[in-house]
């Protein structure tokens, strides 16, 4: 069993690795709280129970970049003082990243943060790697911080209009790659101090504004599932995804068609394949209960009601949906949230679903969780 503690827990990458290394074997996560910084006693004590320290917490942007220096730099020699205290030697894992070399403020602490972790690592015979992150994006990201696709995403689906200020070429990797990368070096898959981590794609800031104001047109205007070409796209769709206020958009009521023959439903439209598939569940019974972590998944209900629940994991907040088959609508789910599905109702529930993948029972991407 590999102990694992992650500074940055609460953040961006640190949520998703923290999630991530809970769909694994042989992993116990030890829980950290940002307030541990400022207690010499619990920073010991975190050290002390760890076998593995991912180094995320650091400060990504601030007015006074003498502030953000200084807040990095002190977190890393707070860790180590912690580490040193405790009399252990676990393996450090730091995020570094490609602004290393630049001349800012933030990069000289990415660096100089590095070269500390080094000298403790050398003075104690402990193992550490440096991790150069390119930049990352992926749902939940927080705007106007993480990366231009969280802002750009945000204001899209809030009524904003994004702009471009320097059209410049990203070097991208999706989160879902990153923490993939970070558990290979936790298991040893990695062997270098200094890992540069390879970007999975490169694109421009305009292409990428393109292709999510497409999602916007399409799939938040007129529900329409967009094609999407590669797996870069999905990955940047069910991004845009995760910022849409579920609790005000779904559901989303379909147009219905009657005449003295009966109704007709559209219930999706498709850019892309996929399997659909329909259920009829019985009073009182409910299906689901798991999450996917890159499905894209649409329920539709056209007979009975139902209650759609959803909870995002980690959190404990749930939200709650009536459908109604007299009035057919449909809820898609985000990526990374638990969902459900129960007949509400005196008669038979139908519900019509679609995923963007025929299903695959070696790699189901199905996790099952109560909501």
């Amino acid at each position: 069993m590999i102990r694992v503690g992650i500074t940055g827990q609460s953040g961006f990458v640190g949520s998703h690795l923290y999630n991530y290394l809970g769909l694994k074997s042989g992993f116990l996560r030890i829980h950290f709280e940002d307030n541990y910084f400022n207690s010499e006693s619990l920073l010991s004590e975190f050290a002390g129970n760890c076998d593995v320290i991912v180094h995320l917490a650091a400060m990504n942007r601030h007015e006074d970049p003498n502030v953000l220096y200084n807040t990095n730099i002190d977190l890393v020699r707070k860790l180590i003082s912690g580490i040193e205290t405790s009399k252990s030697r676990p393996h450090v894992i730091f995020s570094s990243s490609i602004q290393e070399e630049s001349d800012n403020h933030y990069g000289r602490s990415k660096r100089e943060g590095r070269l500390l972790f080094e000298k403790w690592a050398s003075d104690n015979g402990a193992t550490f790697t440096a991790m150069v992150i390119p930049n990352v994006f992926g749902p939940y990201g927080k705007p106007y911080y993480n990366s231009v696709v969280a802002t750009f995403s945000h204001l899209l689906t809030h009524g904003g209009e994004p702009r471009i200020h320097v059209d410049g070429e990203l070097k991208l990797i999706y989160i879902n790659e990153l923490v993939d990368q970070i558990y290979k070096v936790i298991t040893g898959g990695v062997i270098e101090t200094v890992f540069c981590v390879p970007y999975t794609s490169e694109k421009k800031v305009s292409a990428i504004l393109e292709l999510l104001n497409s999602y916007k047109n399409q799939y938040l205007d007129k529900g329409i599932i967009p094609q999407m070409e590669s797996e870069f796209e999905i990955n940047l769709f069910n991004t845009f995804r995760s910022f849409i206020e579920n609790s005000s958009y779904f559901p989303v009521r379909l147009v219905q068609h009657t005449d003295d023959r009966g109704t007709f439903v559209e219930t999706m439209k498709l850019g892309v394949g996929g399997q659909v598939s329909f259920s009829t569940t019985k009073p009182g019974i409910t299906r689901g209960n798991h999450f996917h972590t890159r499905k894209i998944e649409r329920f539709a209900v056209i007979k009975g009601k139902a209650r759609i629940q959803l909870r995002r994991i980690g959190t404990d907040e749930i939200q709650e949906f009536i459908l109604d088959g007299n009035e057919p609508s449909y809820v898609d789910m985000p990526v990374w949230v638990t969902h459900n599905i129960t007949n509400i109702g005196d008669d038979e529930l139908l519900t019509v679903f679609w995923i963007n993948e025929w299903y695959n029972p070696e790699d189901p991407d199905t996790y099952f969780e109560q909501v």
